[in-house]
């Protein structure tokens, strides 16, 4: 296992990666970081924790958008095979890592 060292919104991290996929690790690295950049200079959210839930959402949504019927249940049905409470427990779990920042939903 290859150490990567890559930069997210100014921060340094190491990661591992496996021999001969840096190209496609640098290329993850490279979206997140523009995501997260984009919404940082959007100037509306402030913490790194908050920046980074959002900017993993897009990504999801955007690569949703791109491969539907490889994404498995629509996104209805996915939904509707996951209890509520699972959700809300998973919405107070995102609440509490943002902390004081404020809440997801």
């Amino acid at each position: 296992m290859k150490q990567l060292e890559v930069s997210i919104l100014g921060q340094i991290y190491m990661l591992g990666c496996p021999e001969g996929s840096e190209a496609m690790l640098t290329t993850a690295v490279a979206a997140v970081d523009k995501e997260m950049s984009t919404i940082r200079q959007a100037g509306k959210v402030k913490a790194r924790e908050r920046i980074a839930v959002l900017a993993a959402l897009n990504l999801a949504y955007q690569l949703a958008e791109r491969a539907p019927a490889a994404a498995g249940p629509t996104a209805s049905n996915a939904a509707a095979a996951v209890p509520q409470a699972e959700l809300d427990a998973l919405v107070r779990r995102i609440d509490a890592a943002l902390g004081e920042d404020g809440q997801l939903l």
